[in-house]
């Protein structure tokens, strides 16, 4: 009786053990098919394109007013972030759900191979304000070991990089207003561009949905003049603020919280 329980409890093991093997596995592929709509915009949308265009023709036109009113332009500076504001990763996304993976898998991989292409319209953009001597600082938080394969896809690109310091990448927090008050502590920064909202104040850093709405309302004027925003459906903090940035939930928790807030209307269909 006793090896006939035993038998019965390991084989209870065993099917408990492969069901959610495979029930973690279903979510694993739900949860990268929920990215497949917003990577194939990021990489076949001509409006993805227009906007990233948009963005910095606009980016040129207050490059332009504020060499207008500068007596000194090497005192002036643009803040930059990197991954989906000058460098388009999404081949990265596209992979995660190719192989059914999710960040941080295969990220470093991916920066390594330095094969990022430019977002359209920065490479011009960066070159004209470099070249009127304005100075260029990319904050970002690509960890200061990617450094090398960074500076190779700017070579790659033509991205101007006019130092060493002018690459701040991240050492020891994510949070950026540190190195964006070191860039001011020398220079006039007059406009931010960036994808994430954390991008241009520390307003935003780790802000609930509500916070983060009320702070963009009431920054309404600096969009488009100081700060310039570029879409990114993929990933960022506008997500991590729909689960509270508990980074510890599985994927599971973080798709049934996604379905819980999406919004509808009341609607009865006709049979």
């Amino acid at each position: 009786m006793k090896q006939i329980t035993l038998f019965l409890g390991l084989t209870f093991l065993l099917v408990t053990a492969s069901c959610t093997r495979q029930v973690e596995k279903q979510v694993v592929e739900n949860y990268q098919q929920q990215l497949l709509i917003a990577t194939l915009f990021q990489q076949y949308a001509a409006e993805m394109k227009a906007l990233s265009y948009q963005a910095y023709n606009l980016a040129e036109f207050q490059l332009n007013e504020a060499l207008k009113k500068s007596s000194n332009p090497n005192k002036l500076a643009i803040v930059l972030d990197l991954d989906e504001t000058v460098l388009d990763n999404s081949p990265n996304t596209g992979q995660s759900i190719i192989g059914k993976f999710s960040y941080p898998t295969g990220w470093n991989e991916w920066c390594e191979l330095a094969e990022a292409p430019a977002l359209p319209g920065a490479v011009d953009f960066l070159n004209k304000a470099v070249t009127a001597g304005v100075q260029v600082f990319y904050i970002s938080n690509r960890d200061d070991k990617l450094r090398e394969a960074t500076k190779k896809n700017f070579g790659l690109l033509g991205i101007p990089l006019q130092s060493e310091e002018h690459l701040m990448l991240k050492t020891t927090t994510s949070g950026k207003e540190e190195r964006r008050l070191n860039v001011s502590n020398n220079y006039e920064i007059f406009l931010l561009i960036g994808d994430n909202l954390s991008d241009f104040s520390a307003l935003y850093d780790k802000a609930s949905v509500e916070r983060r709405a009320q702070v963009t309302d009431s920054l309404k004027l600096a969009f488009g003049s100081r700060y310039i925003i570029l879409p990114n459906a993929m990933y960022g903090d506008w997500l991590s603020a729909l689960y509270n940035y508990d980074y510890s939930k599985s994927e599971a928790q973080k798709t049934e919280i996604y379905n819980a807030l999406v919004k509808g209307f009341n609607f009865v269909k006709n049979e």
